[in-house]
C-alpha cells in the first residue's frame, strides 16, 4: 500500500528509506483526472514486486514546498528515489506497461540475484531465465572455465559476439583448444591478469608458426588473440592506467 508523504515526513520516509529500498514518489493532486488514471497502475506494480520498493505520495496542493524543491511542473510526477537521490522519472499517466517497465528498471529482476548469488547452478538458472544477457553468460562461462569445462563454457556465450568480454571468452577456448597461449590462461585462472596481457600480446608479435594447431591460419590466430585481449581489457576499469597501457601495446602490435 502506497504510503502519503507530507513535507515534515519526507526526508524520513523518501530520502532516508531510499537508503535501503527503491521509492517512488507520485506526486499529485485531487482535482487531476490523470493522477487518478494512473495510481492504479503505480499500487498494481509497488504490489506485485513484495516489498522490494515503496510506493509514496505527495499532494502538491498541501505541501507545495516539496513540488517546487522537486521542480514539479506538471502533475502527475513521478520520480523514483535511491540513496536521496532521484534516478529516474516521468510525467503523465504512462499505460500500465510502460509503469511496470519504469518499476523493473529499480527492482532487480531474478536474473540479478542469481548473479550476485554467483555459483554456477544460479548462473545456469539465470542464463535460462534471462538468455540475452551477456553479463550472466560471461560469468556463467568463466564458471565453466574454472572447472575446466571449455565447450560448455564456449556454448554458454553463443549468440553474444557483440560483447567483448564473452567474444574474449570465446577466443580464448579456441586458441586452448589449438594450444595456442596456454600459459597465458593459466596466469589468467591464477588472477594475474598483467601477467596473461603480457603473453597474449607476445604470442600477438611473434610468428604464427611458432605455436599453436596448423589447422588455425594466421590470420585467425591473430584476430582470436586480439579478441582475447580485448575481453580481458574491457572488464577493466575504462580509468585504469594499467590498462590504457596495454591498449596502447595491443594497439601498437596490430600496426
Amino acid at each position: 500500500m502506497p504510503i502519503d508523504v507530507t513535507e515534515s515526513t519526507f526526508e524520513s520516509e523518501v530520502l532516508q528509506r531510499s537508503q535501503k529500498l527503491p521509492v517512488v514518489v507520485d506526486f499529485w493532486a485531487d482535482w487531476c483526472g490523470p493522477c487518478k488514471a494512473l495510481s492504479p497502475a503505480l499500487e498494481k506494480a509497488e504490489a506485485s514486486r513484495e516489498g522490494k520498493v515503496v510506493l509514496a505520495k505527495v499532494d502538491v496542493d498541501a505541501n507545495p514546498q516539496l513540488g517546487a524543491l522537486f521542480h514539479v511542473q506538471g502533475i502527475p510526477a513521478v520520480k523514483a528515489f535511491r540513496d536521496a537521490r532521484v534516478v529516474d522519472e516521468f510525467v503523465g499517466a504512462l499505460p500500465p506497461p510502460r509503469v511496470e517497465a519504469f518499476f523493473d528498471s529499480l527492482v532487480p529482476s531474478r536474473g540479478d540475484e542469481l548473479l550476485d548469488a554467483g555459483d554456477e547452478l544460479s548462473l545456469r538458472e539465470a542464463a535460462e531465465l534471462e538468455p540475452r544477457r551477456a553479463d550472466i553468460a560471461v560469468a556463467l562461462a568463466k564458471a565453466r572455465l574454472e572447472r575446466g569445462a571449455e565447450d560448455e563454457a564456449l556454448e554458454a556465450v553463443e549468440g553474444h559476439d557483440g560483447d567483448f568480454a564473452a567474444a574474449g571468452i570465446a577466443a580464448r577456448v579456441r586458441l586452448s583448444q589449438a594450444g595456442v597461449a596456454i600459459e597465458a590462461f593459466e596466469a589468467l585462472d591464477r588472477g594475474e591478469r598483467e601477467a596473461a596481457l603480457d603473453a597474449l600480446i607476445e604470442a600477438l608479435e611473434k610468428p604464427a608458426s611458432v605455436d599453436g594447431d596448423p589447422d588455425l591460419s594466421p590470420d585467425d590466430r591473430r584476430d582470436l588473440l586480439r579478441r582475447a585481449i580485448v575481453g580481458i581489457l574491457s572488464q577493466a576499469d575504462p580509468a585504469d592506467p594499467t590498462a590504457r597501457a596495454y591498449r596502447r601495446r595491443l594497439s601498437d602490435a596490430l600496426d
